[in-house]
């Protein structure tokens, strides 16, 4: 029985499963704390009352927050002009651009938003 234990090919089979066995559990882990990070901020949008699109009042430009966290402006014919993610804390509104670029806007009422010294509105 020893001899089984001391052969360089049973030590080696133990240690990869083993190590096998730890990763698997590690990367699990990483998953499961992902997947719930993910739902979190997912509970987070889907509570979030201003989702929708906001419109200038000439239809200039034109916010669509999405549920998911992200953003989509449009300014003119340009669609797409910006994107981006936000995050909303009570009334207030914080947008980084893609591209770096941060802003950030007011909720004065359900269906008004100030932002970057214009105003709109929901549709």
């Amino acid at each position: 029985m020893r001899k089984i234990f001391k052969s360089p090919v049973l030590q080696l089979f133990t240690a990869v499963t083993l190590v096998g066995a730890a990763t698997s559990s590690s990367a699990t882990d990483g998953v499961n704390r992902r997947d719930q990070q993910q739902q979190t901020s997912e509970n987070r949008m889907q509570q979030n009352r201003y989702v929708g699109m906001w419109v200038t009042d000439d239809g200039r430009v034109r916010h669509e927050l999405l549920p998911n966290g992200r953003y989509d402006e449009a300014r003119g014919s340009r669609e797409s002009a910006y994107r981006g993610r936000y995050d909303v804390t009570g009334n207030h509104i914080e947008y980084w651009d893609d591209t770096g670029f941060t802003a950030d806007g007011d909720f004065v009422d359900g269906n008004t938003l100030h932002h970057g010294g214009m105003v709109l509105r929901r549709k």
